[in-house]
C-alpha cells in the first residue's frame, strides 16, 4: 500500500524564490561549477536543471548566456577579494602581509580555475575587466591597508600584477621545485617596499 501511494505521489514542486533569491540561487550554482570547468564550458542546460527550473526561465532571469556567465564571473571576483581579504583590524604591514599569504594560497591552491576565470578564452569577453578589475581592488586595499595617497594607485596596481604573474609561476612549480610560499610572500613584500621607495 505504502509502495502505491508513493508511485501515485506528484512530483515535488520547486521552491519558489523571489527573483533576486532566483539569481543568487544560479549565480552559486555557476560558481560551484567553476572549480570543474572554465566558464565558457559551463553548460546552461546543467544549471537550470540543477536549479530545478527550465532553461527558458533561466532567461527569464539572465536575458542571454553572456549576461549569466558576466554575472558568475563578477560573483567569483567578489569571492577572491573575500577569501583573501586579512582579519579585521588587521593593518599596516602586518595587513599586507596577511593579504600576500591568502592570496598566493588562493593562487596556488585553485590555479586552474584562477586562470580560466581571470585569464581564461571564451564567450566572456569581460575577462580582461576582471583581471583588471580585481588588480585595482587589491591596489585600493593596499593603499587603505598602508594610509598611502591616491597617486600610488598606478604603482600598487603594477606591483599586484606582478604579484599575481609570481604567484602563477611559483605554483606551476612542482613542490620539489619550488620555494616556500613564506618566500614567495617575503619577496613580494621587498618588492612592493622598493617600488614604493621609488616612486
Amino acid at each position: 500500500m505504502l509502495n502505491n501511494v508513493s508511485e501515485t505521489s506528484p512530483p515535488r514542486s520547486r521552491a519558489r524564490l523571489s527573483p533576486d533569491e532566483r539569481r543568487r540561487q544560479l549565480v552559486g550554482i555557476g560558481l560551484r561549477r567553476l572549480v570543474e570547468r572554465p566558464i565558457q564550458d559551463l553548460p546552461i542546460d546543467e544549471v537550470a536543471a540543477e536549479a530545478g527550473i527550465s532553461r527558458g526561465l533561466l532567461f527569464h532571469y539572465f536575458p542571454t548566456k553572456n549576461d549569466f556567465y558576466a554575472a558568475v564571473v563578477a560573483a567569483a571576483g567578489r569571492r577572491v577579494l573575500r577569501t583573501i581579504a586579512p582579519d579585521d583590524g588587521v593593518r599596516g604591514a602586518a595587513g599586507v602581509r596577511q593579504l600576500l599569504e591568502r592570496y598566493v594560497a588562493q593562487i596556488d591552491r585553485r590555479r586552474d580555475s584562477y586562470l580560466a576565470l581571470v585569464h581564461g578564452r571564451g564567450p566572456v569577453r569581460g575577462d580582461d575587466d576582471l583581471a583588471l578589475g580585481l588588480r585595482m581592488a587589491l591596489a585600493r586595499r593596499i593603499a587603505d591597508l598602508l594610509d598611502l595617497p591616491d597617486d600610488r594607485s598606478p604603482v600598487l596596481h603594477g606591483w599586484v600584477a606582478y604579484v599575481e604573474d609570481r604567484a602563477l609561476q611559483w605554483s606551476a612549480r612542482g613542490p620539489d621545485e619550488r620555494e616556500s610560499s613564506a618566500e614567495v610572500v617575503l619577496h613580494c613584500e621587498r618588492a612592493l617596499d622598493a617600488l614604493l621607495a621609488l616612486s
